[in-house]
């Protein structure tokens, strides 16, 4: 019995000290390198810069009248989507209107979006940029068109389920990329 007990008293005597001590909020710390841009010829009637980080600009499956490419970042797992329509006298409306809507549907899990209009009058670029905060599937969507020839949506998406906190730095980094896509977007066809 005394083999017993003693040790069990002996645990409880050296299991008993200071408290314990809760260790203070981290945060992830991601540094990405420094964004060198150069311009990029697209098989669509505009250029734009793209940031090297980017490994490669790829044809999307074209269906109909709508075009597109994508922007691929597999070191950030992540690919801004582009898609292209040309505009005519009758769907400008419409086009403004779904691009609008498509960002209005991530309103169940954002928990907030914000927009931000763009005008680039020297070469005839006006469109908005809205960021998305919260778990939403897609953290920033954007539109430029020239309003009588051209319009291009695009938007961010992450090979990850998505879970805010964790993408937040990723994101943050691929929107500087979108305000320069779009601040360099030039139209090759009138």
């Amino acid at each position: 019995m005394k083999r017993i007990v003693l040790p069990i008293i002996s645990l409880f005597i050296l299991g008993c000290g200071n408290d314990p001590i809760p260790k203070p909020k981290a945060y992830l710390r991601l540094e990405y390198p420094e964004a060198e841009y150069k311009k990029v010829e697209s098989s669509l009637p505009f250029t734009f810069d793209k940031n090297a980080l980017s490994a490669s600009v790829s044809k999307a499956k074209n269906s109909g009248n709508v075009k597109g490419i994508n922007v691929k970042y597999p070191s950030l797992k992540a690919t801004i989507y582009l898609s292209y329509k040309n505009v005519n006298k009758r769907n400008l409306d419409s086009l403004l209107r779904d691009a609008q809507n498509l960002t209005q549907k991530h309103t169940m899990k954002a928990d907030e979006i914000t927009y931000k209009p763009f005008e680039n009058p020297k070469e005839k670029v006006y469109g908005m940029l809205y960021e998305v905060g919260g778990d939403a599937a897609s953290q920033s969507q954007f539109y430029v068109t020239d309003s009588t020839n051209h319009f291009l949506s695009g938007s961010l998406y992450f090979y990850a389920k998505p879970n805010y906190d964790s993408i937040y730095p990723a994101s943050e980094y691929l929107k500087k990329d979108i305000k320069r896509l779009m601040e360099s977007i030039e139209w090759t066809e009138h």
